[in-house]
C-alpha cells in the first residue's frame, strides 16, 4: 500500500471493508516513522491486552474488536506498538530500519489470516526495497501479493505516483489498481460532495500506465473524526464507520479489487 496524502486512512477502509465481509484480516503498520495505524483503531496502549509479547512463535498482535486470540478476526501490529512511548521519534539509520522492517515481515504470529493489509511510508525508499524483497522470499505469500496506488487530485500527487508506478513495474510487483482520494468533500449535513480540489487526474494516470482505476473518494467527515477518536474508543465505532458515505463507496472499490486480486 503506497500513499501520498491518505494510505493509512485508505489501508483502514480496505481492512475494515475486508472484516465486514467476513474475512479474517491482518494489519500490519510499517511506516517507522510515522505509524498511525493503531490511533485510528484506539488501541489503549495500558491495556494488559493490547501489550505486543515475545513467543517462540513470533510477537503477538492486538485484537481488534474482539479480545480473545481465537475469536479475532482483525489483528494488527505497528512499530508504535513497541515503543515505550508512543510519540518517541525513531532515529535510526537504514540498516537498523531495514533489520526492523524484517521483523515486522516475517516475525508476527498472525494466526490463519485471509488478507494481509500492509502500510508502508510514502515514497520509494529503502523501506519499500525490504518489504518487496523479504515478502518475494515468503512462499506461500510470493503468488498473491499486490500493490494498491493512493493518490489525491492534484498534479503534484500525481507526478509523485509516477515513480511508485514504476517502482512497481521495475520489481515485477502487480498493482492491483489506484484510487484518487481527498476527491471532493462530502457536507456532514447534507452528504452533498464538493470538489475542492481538481479531478480526474487518478483516472488519467490510470490511463497512462494501463492500470485499473477504482474509483474516487471524497474527503467524509464522519470517517475522519471516528479515525481521529480510535474506532474502538467511539460507542458502537464500527457500526457507524461502516455507515459513513466513504465506506459505502469503497464497497464498489473492494469488489473491484477483489475481482483483479485474481
Amino acid at each position: 500500500m503506497f500513499e501520498y496524502l491518505g494510505k493509512s486512512t485508505v489501508a483502514s477502509q480496505l481492512a475494515l471493508s475486508l472484516y465486514a465481509n467476513g474475512n479474517r484480516v491482518g494489519l500490519l503498520d510499517v511506516d517507522l516513522c510515522g505509524p498511525s495505524i493503531p490511533k485510528m483503531f484506539g488501541v489503549d496502549r495500558n491495556s494488559p491486552s493490547n501489550t505486543v509479547y515475545e513467543t517462540e512463535e513470533g510477537m503477538t498482535p492486538i485484537n481488534v474488536f474482539s479480545t480473545s486470540n481465537e475469536n479475532s478476526r482483525f489483528k494488527l501490529m505497528s512499530m508504535a506498538l513497541l515503543l515505550d512511548n508512543a510519540n518517541d521519534a525513531i532515529i535510526w539509520r537504514g540498516p537498523r530500519k531495514m533489520a526492523m522492517i524484517q521483523r515486522l515481515l516475517t516475525g508476527v504470529k498472525w494466526g490463519e489470516l485471509d488478507y494481509l493489509i500492509i502500510d508502508t511510508p510514502p515514497g520509494t525508499s529503502d523501506e519499500h526495497i525490504t518489504v518487496m524483497s523479504v515478502l518475494k522470499q515468503q512462499e506461500r505469500a510470493k503468488d498473491f501479493l499486490r500493490a494498491l496506488l493512493v493518490t489525491t487530485p492534484q498534479m503534484l500527487s500525481i507526478n509523485d505516483v509516477r515513480r511508485e508506478i514504476t517502482f512497481c513495474q521495475k520489481t515485477s510487483f502487480h498493482i492491483v489498481g489506484l484510487i484518487e482520494n481527498m476527491s471532493g468533500y462530502v457536507c456532514p449535513h447534507c452528504s452533498e460532495c464538493t470538489n475542492i480540489f481538481a479531478q480526474g487526474g487518478g483516472n488519467l494516470l490510470a490511463e497512462q500506465y494501463s492500470i485499473p482505476f477504482l474509483g474516487r473518494l471524497p474527503i467524509d467527515h464522519q470517517l475522519n473524526t471516528i479515525l481521529d477518536q480510535g474506532v474502538q474508543q467511539v460507542e458502537k465505532g464500527f457500526e457507524m464507520i461502516i455507515e459513513t458515505e466513504a465506506m459505502k463507496l469503497f464497497e464498489n472499490i473492494l469488489k473491484q479489487i477483489l475481482d483483479h486480486w485474481q
